[in-house]
């Protein structure tokens, strides 16, 4: 589907939907627990309907209704699975350990550029714990054995996916396990909501000098909750606030541990200057990537140059982002240089308008629609079916606050 943004301010209430990376945790949680839980404000994004099959394929039972599951957590243990993650690597890279863990012999299927995302600390760490992989560089894959305990070494760079696998699957071990960190921990605030949704369902994690302590022999409890909001998708509406809409945001917890918060704070920093500009701006996004398509929309309207810094996984997302978005802004006028690891923005004031690919990627389709309410003339957005992933509803709220647009097939 192909959409065509006219260009216009956006005005009223939006209430922000459930936080993603809150429901993956909250529905594996509930999933591995010895009872019933009910977990209400679900949104039924491609990413999260994913992890609810997965999990059904491990042998949780999962009825779904509106916008709440109700989930039975795993009685009987099949001996072999086939985990359909879509293209999502949250999906992905959880449930590895956790297939691994339940010692189930696992094919994983995947779409979309969720094949070529590394899953390299598995790799180097599973088979010294009794998990063979049958693995070339692609999907399908398959995992073989019984996840032991111990001593697992992993580079914290690459992606915290991979600490929230382990801390999800290790409770479940007979044996008590490490996670040692070899190098800093990346968007450290997604390890806190697993930390967190750990809690929760009566699994302690010891936070180390390098990284995580966790014993073995826990019992995952049964826990009913409401999503919060997801802040990553409030951001789009918080930029376009930036860019002078006057959008009530709802649906936002201010106590919230998502690092994406952060856009709270960015965007109040970006105020207008004596000369009813916006300010330029510096970040460093490890902990918050989600943000740069976004924030590079910003960066385009601010007075100066803006810059995005330590981006660099943004390369292998659901696709390269700092590139995607880079073209996108460039070919309707904008000035943004890709960096080895992050942006450099010089701000124009105003965006042509045109044509754009949405790169198959949710993120880049929403941050377009968001950089078409500052456009001269109408924007053309391709593939933007996309935001399914996420926010399947963006452009029926979009239209709902005053946004202009028409579709084609």
């Amino acid at each position: 589907m192909n959409i065509t943004v006219f260009p216009k301010k956006l005005s009223g209430q939006v209430i922000v939907p459930p936080s993603k990376s809150v429901a993956h945790r909250m529905v594996i949680a509930a999933a591995l627990s010895n009872g019933v839980s009910e977990i209400t404000n679900l949104y039924p994004s491609v990413d999260i309907l994913a992890t609810m099959d997965c999990m059904r394929a491990l042998g949780a039972k999962i009825d779904f209704d509106g916008d709440k599951a109700v989930i039975e957590g795993i009685k009987d243990i099949p001996e072999s699975a086939v985990l359909d993650c879509c293209e999502s690597g949250s999906t992905l890279r959880f449930l590895i350990p956790v297939a691994c863990a339940l010692g189930v012999d696992t094919q994983f299927i995947g779409r979309g550029r969720l094949p070529q995302r590394p899953i390299t600390p598995y790799l180097e760490e599973f088979p010294k714990h009794g998990v063979s992989f049958e693995y070339d560089n692609t999907m399908p894959f398959s995992t073989n054995g019984k996840l032991t305990g111990g001593k697992f070494y992993v580079d914290g760079g690459i992606s915290s996916q991979f600490i929230t696998g382990l801390l999800f699957a290790l409770p479940l071990l007979e044996e008590d396990s490490e996670i040692i960190l070899t190098s800093h921990l990346e968007s450290k605030p997604y390890v806190d909501i697993t930390l967190g949704t750990l809690r929760e369902h009566g699994c302690q994690v010891e936070e180390t000098e390098n990284g995580y302590f966790v014993k073995g022999g826990q019992r995952y409890m049964p826990f009913s909750g409401r999503v919060e909001g997801d802040y990553s998708q409030a951001a789009f509406f918080k930029v376009a606030n930036s860019l002078g809409s006057d959008i009530d945001i709802a649906g936002l917890s201010e106590k919230s541990f998502q690092g994406d918060k952060k856009i709270v704070e960015i965007c109040e920093k970006i105020v207008y200057n004596k000369n009813g500009g916006l300010q330029p701006f510096d970040l460093d996004c490890s902990d918050i990537p989600d943000l740069v398509p976004v924030l590079t929309v910003l960066g385009s309207f601010c007075e100066g140059k803006s810059y995005i810094r330590n981006a660099a996984r943004l390369r292998i997302k659901e696709c390269d982002r700092l590139s995607a978005i880079s073209q996108c802004l460039n070919a309707i006028g904008g000035k943004v240089t890709e960096l080895e690891d992050g942006l450099e923005i010089e701000g124009v004031g105003s965006l042509n308008g045109g044509e754009v690919d949405s790169f198959n990627d949710h993120r880049i389709a929403m941050s377009m629609a968001v950089a078409a309410t500052r456009c001269t003339s109408p924007l053309k957005i391709n593939g933007a079916e996309c935001v399914s992933k996420s926010y399947p509803d963006f452009f029926e709220v979009y239209e709902s606050i005053g946004g202009e647009i028409s579709r084609e097939p």
